[in-house]
């Protein structure tokens, strides 16, 4: 995000210094609709990184009923035999909710994505 705010111009915020604004309103009012994709990006990959953790929830969590999906899908293979119509239906519980936001989002995810490493 600092990337992406250094990416903007500085002519927008001084402009908008000289016609009265203070700085929460510049933040507020010009700043944040401009760096819009590059928000959209974080919280579809922070989402991303949270939803498919596995290993904090295995550490903290001992009750079986109380595991997040990733947790469940790791314990659903065996040491000799496994399921795999069920892990696969898992698996693809748990893919759908961010293959949807991506769809959801998908413009604002790629241009996020692109501005990010150019500068000027």
């Amino acid at each position: 995000m600092r990337q992406f705010f250094m990416s903007q111009p500085k002519e927008l915020e001084e402009a908008a210094m000289l016609d009265g604004c203070n700085q929460f309103v510049v933040f507020y009012k010009i700043m944040l609709p401009l760096v819009k994709p590059g928000l959209t990006a974080l919280a579809i990959i922070t989402l991303r990184l949270a939803w498919n953790d596995l290993m904090w929830p295995m550490v903290v969590n001992t009750s079986t009923n109380k595991m997040t999906l990733s947790a469940v899908l790791a314990n659903l293979t065996g040491q000799y035999s496994t399921t795999y119509p069920t892990l696969m239906a898992g698996s693809l519980m748990a893919i759908l909710p961010i293959v949807i936001l991506f769809a959801i989002f998908q413009k604002q995810f790629i241009e996020g994505i692109a501005f990010t490493g150019t500068k000027g």
